[in-house]
Parts: structure tokens; C-alpha cells; sequence
């Protein structure tokens, strides 16, 4: 059974925040017996930063950002059980979801998957001729990272036949407890690209406390940051690469989550970056959004902050002790709960029923 994946990138995690998620899900439904090929474009030089080799558990195929390239890859939906179309690939998207619709086998299951889904809702209601709203009659579900009930009911509200959302989750293989490094000590640590729709909730619950408890040391990971005015118990690591990121987890007292406007407004939208530090049993500090406990219970499993005031109260009176404590509950949690092996059960689940409902003659 196969499936065509056209998403951002596999290998390179470089301006592109997915590729955790996906390394975990296709990994986890390779183990199910799924021929996995992704496809991305050689763009914004991901190819240049990649952090893994070609996977064993799926096909790579790098293609050219180049219209040609394109309509040769997209040709392979044909002959896919599975087509699916994430978004944020950065080039050519409306092309891609067009030619994965267009493409596909009469019997095969069309998907679009989005990794940004309250992004994408708000796209679409200020524009009538977005290419998703266009493509959701002839699609089979849409599969989000987050969002819940908020976003199902939108996606249903604007005509998909399903909406599920798979959650982003830990895979316990690459993200779990290491030694500490020098490199990242501090009192708190936050990784994340610098982007509009975060910066402002960044300098809220990261800087605002930095420049609170100026005796504390902070440390902030990331493209973009370099050109940010910061106070100055607070250094700049730039990129880190996803080898690093145990190492990034595991040595602060604490690391913060800090999630994007649209997906703190909507809720039920933990991030990677969650699941990685739980994984790694780092004590973790997370701005409030709606559904938290779904995941990880307040004041044991993990800290939860209204504003950067609460974020400095929390390290005020933050033990090593209870930091670890913490820590060693949210590792506990995940690995019960939210592992891909768990989310990709839930998957193939979802595609097998599908293909066989497919395969009934009416």
C-alpha cells in the first residue's frame, strides 16, 4: 500500500517547524506496512541544513522548485493508494493541492494534511478563491496537527467531508533524557524560529522576564533572532539542529513554549517543541491555551503561564528539585499517551477503513 506525501521537507528541519511531526508519523506508519515516498522541493535552502540522511522508513525524492520538476513528481500520485498534501511547502502550494487532486487514482484516498491549521481557517475566511476551500469538495478528509473541536467544526462549517486531527506527539527513539551541555546552560530556554504571529508573544513571556530577573541567564534558539534588541542576560544560539535538541532540552532549569497567536487564540494546538522537552523530562513552562490538560496536567506534568510576570514567578521559585520532578511527570505522561507509534495506530486505522469502504462495490 503506498502513499505520495508532498509536504516541506523530510531531512531538513531548517524553516520548517513540520518536520519532527513528520519524521515521527511516517516513521511510526512504515512499521504498519505503508511504502511511504516524500516529496519536497529543493527551496529556501532546506537541502543545504539537512539534519538526517534519507530515512530507511520512506522514499526521498528532492525535487527542483521548477514547473517541469513539478508536474514530473506530481505524475507519481497516479499510481499512489495515498495522496496527501500538507501545506506550508512554500512553493507552489496551490499547484501541488490542484495537481494532487487532479492526479490521484479514481479509488485512492485524497488528503490534505495541514500543520497550521488555524493559519489556514484564517486565510480562508478572508478569501473566497483560496485554493483549499476550492479543493474540499473533492477531497476525501482533512488531517490537522491541532486545533480540535475549533478546528473541526470550521473545516466541516466550510464543506470537508472529515476533519481528524492526528496531534503532534513524542517519538521516544530520537527526543529523550542526555547528559547536559555546557553550550546550553540558563536558567530558561526557548527554540523557535522568529515569525510574525509569535515575536510579540515572545517578547511577553521570554524577554519581559529576562529583563525581570536580570540575576537569571536565558538563552533563546532560532532563525531570525539575531537583529532582536534583547536584554542582556539573554544569548542567541541561532539555528539549532534536531541532534541538538535533547541536549537544548535537557541542560536548562526550565525551556518555554511559547505558541503562535493564531494557534494560542484557538487552543488544543500543543507543538512539537511540547512533546520533545516532555520527552526529554525537562521541566516545562508553556503559555495558557485552551486544552492543555488533554495533555499534560498544570502544576505537575508542567508549569502554565497567563503573562511574562508569571512565567518570572514561576523561575523565582523554581527548585532543581521540583524542576525535575516536573519533568519526570510529563516524561511519564507522553510516553503513556502521546507517542507516534500511538498516533500512527490512529492513522492507519483511519486510511485502511477508508481503502476498504473504497474497495465494496455499490
Amino acid at each position: 500500500m503506498k502513499i505520495a506525501f508532498y509536504g516541506s521537507s523530510l531531512v531538513s528541519s531548517y524553516w520548517n517547524g513540520a518536520a519532527t511531526y513528520y519524521r515521527g508519523i511516517l516513521s511510526a506508519l512504515a512499521r504498519h506496512g505503508w511504502d511511504i515516498t516524500f516529496y519536497e522541493p529543493d527551496a529556501f535552502d532546506r537541502q543545504k541544513h539537512r539534519d538526517i540522511d534519507p530515512p530507511s522508513y520512506a522514499r526521498s525524492v528532492v525535487y527542483p522548485a521548477t514547473t517541469e520538476a513539478l508536474r514530473d513528481v506530481l505524475a507519481e500520485a497516479r499510481g499512489a493508494d495515498i495522496v496527501v498534501k500538507a501545506n506550508g511547502v512554500g512553493v507552489f502550494d496551490r499547484e501541488l493541492l490542484e495537481g494532487v487532486v487532479a492526479n490521484a487514482g479514481p479509488r485512492a484516498l485524497k488528503i490534505f494534511w495541514d500543520v497550521d491549521a488555524a493559519a489556514t481557517l484564517d486565510e480562508m475566511r478572508g478569501d473566497a478563491s483560496h485554493p483549499v476551500l476550492a479543493a474540499l469538495p473533492d477531497l476525501d478528509m482533512v488531517l490537522t496537527y491541532g486545533g480540535g473541536p475549533p478546528v473541526v467544526n470550521a473545516y466541516t462549517g466550510f464543506g470537508a467531508k472529515r476533519c481528524i486531527p492526528v496531534y503532534n506527539a513524542l517519538d521516544p527513539e530520537t527526543h529523550h533524557p542526555v547528559a547536559p551541555d555546557p553550550r546550553f546552560a540558563c536558567d530558561l530556554a526557548f527554540l523557535g524560529n522568529r515569525l510574525p504571529d509569535r515575536e510579540a508573544r515572545v517578547e511577553e513571556f521570554f524577554l519581559k522576564p529576562a529583563s525581570l530577573l536580570a540575576d537569571r541567564q536565558f538563552l533563546i534558539g532560532g532563525n531570525g533572532w539575531e537583529t532582536k534588541d534583547m536584554p542582556g542576560n539573554v544569548r542567541h544560539r541561532g539555528h539549532v539542529y534536531t541532534a541538538e535538541h535533547n541536549a537544548f532540552n535537557c541542560t536548562p532549569r526550565a525551556v518555554l513554549n511559547v505558541a503562535r497567536d493564531s494557534m494560542a487564540h484557538i487552543g488544543f494546538s500543543p507543538a512539537t517543541r511540547v512533546f520533545e522537552a516532555a520527552g526529554a523530562a525537562a521541566c516545562l513552562i508553556t503559555d495558557a491555551w485552551e486544552g492543555i490538560e488533554q495533555f499534560l496536567t498544570p502544576d505537575t506534568e508542567v508549569l502554565v503561564a497567563r503573562d511574562g510576570q508569571d512565567v518570572a514567578d514561576h523561575l523565582a521559585t523554581l527548585t532543581t528539585e521540583r524542576a525535575q520532578a516536573i519533568g519526570q511527570a510529563a516524561r511519564a505522561r507522553v510516553l503513556a499517551e502521546h507517542t507516534y507509534a500511538l498516533r500512527a495506530v490512529q492513522v492507519d486505522a483511519l486510511f485502511r477503513d477508508h481503502l476498504a469502504r473504497q474497495a465494496v462495490p455499490a
